[in-house]
């Protein structure tokens, strides 16, 4: 369970980064929720995350404009069904593209924008929002997963000031690959927050 979501955290916390540097309001609002929540004085830890909610939301929103695999784990037919016209036959194997139905300006007002509050009156329901997988077969890492990249992008926002190394907005481009890294590796500027170096040292 936790080798496959190493590299899934990973790249999800590099897309988040990625979207917080070209949104920098988000990124300060982010920023002003960790200092109103958690203070000055410790660490981010595991017991603040759901008072973290713009912090969760962001996630959220990078999981789903740029979910780490964009295929779901392949599934077979148990029995012929017919699916919004389509006969699928017993025995197919169906794959089910979590990326696209994530975008799908049929499903989603403005599917491309970086908008996290549209996530703030919880998790969103139904089969819209899927980059762990729905159902039985859902990803058993999930609620980890979520905890881990949570953990992570609060203690990257919490001790750090974050910039673009230049004006120019990163480069959003998908790469190639089982999962879904950014084309160009993520490079940022940052200066560590006096107050961390107080709680380092």
């Amino acid at each position: 369970m936790l080798i496959p979501g190493t590299n899934t955290v990973v790249i999800t916390l590099e897309w988040s980064m990625s979207l917080l540097l070209n949104n920098p309001n988000a990124l300060q609002k982010s920023k002003s929720e960790l200092d109103i929540h958690i203070g000055y004085d410790r660490l981010l830890d595991e017991t603040d995350l759901p008072k973290l909610l713009h912090l969760l939301n962001v996630i959220s929103k990078t999981l789903r404009l740029n979910p780490a695999t964009h295929l779901l784990i392949p599934h077979v037919s148990s029995d012929h069904c017919n699916i919004l016209g389509y006969d699928i036959p017993k025995d197919t194997m169906l794959l089910v593209n979590a990326w696209a139905i994530q975008r799908d300006r049929n499903v989603w007002d403005e599917a491309t924008s970086f908008k996290p509050e549209r996530f703030e009156s919880g998790r969103i329901k139904g089969s819209k929002m899927m980059p762990f997988g729905l159902g039985r077969r859902a990803c058993p890492r999930m609620d980890l997963g979520l905890r881990v990249a949570g953990l992570a992008l609060g203690s990257l926002i919490q001790c750090f000031e974050w910039r673009r190394v230049s004006e120019k907005e990163i480069d959003m481009t998908e790469g190639n690959g089982l999962n879904l890294p950014k084309a160009e590796p993520l490079q940022a500027s940052y200066k560590v927050h006096s107050t961390t170096k107080k709680l380092l040292s």
